[in-house]
Parts: C-alpha cells; structure tokens; sequence
C-alpha cells in the first residue's frame, strides 16, 4: 500500500471518529434541551395557574374549607408541621418543593428532575421538603388536588411518601380529568407501591384524615409571595425555570447543589 493511500485511510478514519464524537455532543445536548424546553415550556402554565389562585382565595375543594382537626402526618416538620421531609436530614442542602398533584407543571418538573433528585438524597447531598397546595382544585374544579395530597400524607403515615408520590406524578391524568378525586383510584395507585395498600392507609384515604392538614399547607401557599407550582427553591433560593442567568436542568442542580454545600454545614437551616 503506498503511503499515499495510507494517508488517505487514516484521514478518513481520523473524520469518521470526530464525526462520531459530534454526533455524541449533539445528542448530549439534544436531551439537555429536551428537558429544559420542557421546564420552559410549563413556566407559562405555572406562572398563569398562580395568578389566577392569588385573586381566588386559598380555600379548599371547590372553594370549602375542610372541616375536623388538623393532623399533620408522621414526621411532618417545618412550621406547623406543614413540610414533608424526605433524604437524610445530615443533608448539607435543602430543596423546597411547592406543588400540586393535578398540576401539569409539577409533573414536568418531577419527571425531569425526579432520577437527579434520587440521586442526590442517595448522595447526602441534598435532603427535601415538599409542600403541597390545591390550586387546580380551586382554578378547574373539583377535589383530585386535595384528596391526592390527603393519600400521600396517608403514605407518609405508612413511611412510603417518596414512592407513592413518585407514582402520582408519572400517573397523572390530564388536567381536566378529576380522576384523583376518586378515592379508588388513589388505592389503586398504592397498589404499585410494596406494602402500601393496607387497612390503615385505605381508612386514612377514605376518611380523609390528613385534609385540614393539607388546606392549611395551601393557606400557608397563598400567604407566601410565590407565583405558581411548582415553586422550588435551593436553600430559600428560587432556582426554578432559572438561577440567576443559567437555566436548570438535571446537570445545573447538581452544580448549584455542590457548589452550595462548600459553603454550607450539615443541619444548616433554610428559609422556605
């Protein structure tokens, strides 16, 4: 082989390997962006969704406050106990999540983000505390917001609140379907989680034991000076569609996450 040929051979082999590592940018990125659009592409609805429930009150299912004593789930802490934590409390960091189980935001973000989040619990990087609200309830009628978050409060009784809640979201029905105002769906969905279906958790749904709970949460949601759900913030601070200049996505939180816990202590308090 003459070494003109050769030449030729390893400048064609030289192309096809950086045209193979292009291909593998453009795909990194590719998915990069197909999280971030989606994240974008809700922050309309969120942002619509908290306006509408500023001027419309904080009340319960189609705007009735519930009635009975306010129980607050196993391990609920925050004030008033109105925060359900999950990841070692050892965490450095901590994400505040407000949402609502009807709304399409929350479960854009929680099914982007759901797997990073994991991750970083796993990690003890980052411990959580989610919030629930009702404003789908309140804005398209019906109850699906309030008896969801009755049955994850049911869930956290039974230490099961991080699969159930995970199993809520990639369930989710469209907006306009109540579906999870049915106390039967709701069991049904606890049937994909391991242990959870039991006696107690279908009586804690069934008589909706944690309701006043989860309406005062949403008064305290209404009180607050946030927009929409979901509202996420890393240490009181909002990172969601954006910190500052950058957008988030599943690599960004890891970053801001990291680069928060240099500076921070285990158990050190957040605001949110």
């Amino acid at each position: 082989m003459s070494e003109k040929n050769r030449d030729a051979k390893r400048s064609a082999r030289e192309r096809l390997h950086e045209e193979r590592e292009r291909q593998k940018a453009r795909e990194k990125r590719r998915r990069l962006l197909i999280v971030s659009s989606a994240v974008v592409g809700v922050l309309a609805l969120a942002t619509v969704v908290g306006v509408i429930a500023a001027n419309t009150g904080g009340k319960g299912a189609d705007g009735d406050s519930a009635t009975g004593p306010v129980v607050a789930p196993t391990g609920a802490n925050g004030d008033d106990q109105l925060a359900i934590p999950t990841g070692s409390p050892d965490a450095p960091s901590t994400l505040t999540i407000w949402e609502d189980f009807r709304c399409p935001a929350c479960a854009s973000f929680e099914n982007g983000f759901r797997d990073t989040i994991h991750e970083l619990e796993a990690a003890k990087k980052l411990k959580v505390e989610y919030r629930l609200a009702t404003l789908i309830d309140r804005n398209m009628g019906g109850s699906g917001s309030l008896r969801a978050a009755n049955a994850a409060a049911c869930a956290q009784d039974a230490g099961k609140f991080t699969p159930y809640h995970d199993e809520l979201y990639i369930n989710q029905p469209p907006e306009p379907d109540d579906a999870f105002a049915k106390n039967d769906r709701l069991i049904e969905l606890a049937g994909k989680v391991e242990g959870l279906d039991t006696p107690a958790f279908r009586s804690c749904v069934q008589e909706g034991k944690h309701d006043s709970w989860v309406v005062k949460s949403n008064e305290a949601f209404q009180k607050s000076d946030f927009q929409g759900t979901p509202t996420v913030l890393l240490n009181g601070e909002s990172i969601f569609p954006s910190k500052g200049d950058e957008q988030i996505s599943p690599e960004n939180l890891k970053k801001w996450v990291d680069e928060a816990n240099k500076t921070r202590k285990p158990n050190s308090p957040s605001p949110g």
